[in-house]
């Protein structure tokens, strides 16, 4: 599913707009984002949590040449469904 086909689902399941829709997907990804990059976490109970890991910086090999190459430290956004989710999904 992409944006446009998740607008979609959120219009007809909400009884919004498709525009409505739209900004109400725009206004959520910017509030995680938001959160995220101010190392908050995100928990929306029953589906699931948002948060941040920090990567270490490591060597990694170049698989085509197999030269060793030095992999910068970094944040990884992790998500981590909630039992809801998951008892809906399996």
């Amino acid at each position: 599913m992409n944006k446009s086909e998740l607008i979609d689902a959120m219009a007809s399941n909400s009884g919004l707009s498709k525009a409505d829709a739209k900004r109400a997907l725009d206004g959520f990804t910017t509030a995680v984002e938001g959160a995220l990059k101010a190392g908050d976490k995100i928990s929306l109970v029953g589906f699931g949590s948002f948060g941040i890991s920090k990567r270490a910086a490591r060597t990694g090999r170049n698989p085509q040449t197999g030269k060793e190459i030095k992999i910068s430290a970094k944040n990884v956004v992790k998500f981590k469904a909630g039992a809801d989710l998951s008892g809906k999904v399996n």
